[in-house]
């Protein structure tokens, strides 16, 4: 495989789980504003507890960027997934406190009940 495809494959995978996290953070506020609750808000949790546990792991950078920097990619044109980068560059900021606010008001709403 070609430093090209091989970047093009990371990329693909890293914008499907971008998508993926960017849904189950949406999840776990829609649970804790709601008090909406079923399995899928276990996977939702599970899924943003890992990816937290990762970034907080790596020094709070995706390790899919650097696997992507390693085959080729760089700041100009699309970066490390799909999206354009003004999409992505807020990341931090805009689902970060979506999740806490998510889990705190589900720690509300447990602790409540």
């Amino acid at each position: 495989m070609t430093d090209a495809q091989s970047l093009t494959l990371v990329r693909a995978v890293h914008t499907a789980i971008y998508v993926v996290m960017a849904l189950a953070s949406l999840v776990v506020l829609y649970a804790g504003l709601t008090g909406a609750h079923g399995p899928w808000l276990w996977i939702a949790s599970g899924l943003v507890a890992v990816e937290s546990v990762v970034f907080a792991t790596n020094g709070f950078r995706c390790p899919l960027t650097a696997i992507a920097i390693r085959y080729g990619a760089t700041k100009e044109g699309a970066f490390d997934t799909f999206f354009p980068e003004r999409i992505t560059r807020y990341t931090f900021r805009v689902f970060g406190p979506i999740i806490l606010l998510g889990f705190a008001l589900l720690a509300v709403r447990w602790w409540l009940t």
